[in-house]
């Protein structure tokens, strides 16, 4: 894979995700973006304070199974990550909405790759930790909700 976003800085040794990992977990994000780009497209031209289950976003989170709405918010993260502005908006509407919901299965490597993503995009990113502190949180032993969750993990 040519890029290295999301694997971590190879000379820190933080975060580092082996190419079959990082390769999987950018193929299932690959399969929801299109749908996420078109609902995020929709909200944004819709009314902001409209409850989020009526939204485009809304819905398709409504629509997917644990495997499909962590794929969702890991793509979400990615890009609002990317484009932190106010455009993001929308974007980070759904990641704080798939934030609160419990038992999605979080794994290790989504886990690390997210707080990866999220170190990597600096302070002006406000909100880069809510979705992988909530998905550490739901890890196996993590009993503080995630806040002393190391990418060493």
């Amino acid at each position: 894979m040519a890029s290295v976003t999301g694997r971590g800085d190879p000379r820190s040794g933080r975060g580092q995700l082996d190419d079959a990992a990082a390769q999987g977990l950018y193929d299932r994000m690959r399969v929801v973006a299109p749908a996420a780009f078109g609902a995020i497209e929709r909200d944004r031209a819709d009314d902001p304070a409209r409850p989020f289950a009526d939204t485009a976003c809304g819905r398709l989170a409504g629509s997917l199974d644990a495997a499909g709405l962590r794929a969702l918010g890991m793509w979400a993260h990615h890009w609002c990550m990317r484009f932190y502005d106010d455009d993001t908006r929308v974007g980070r509407r759904l990641v704080r909405e798939i934030a609160g919901r419990r038992g999605l299965g979080w794994t290790v490597d989504e886990v690390r790759w997210m707080l990866g993503e999220s170190e990597r995009a600096g302070p002006s990113a406000g909100d880069r930790f809510t979705l992988p502190l909530a998905a550490a949180g739901e890890l196996p032993g993590v009993a503080d909700g995630g806040a002393g969750w190391r990418l060493a993990g």
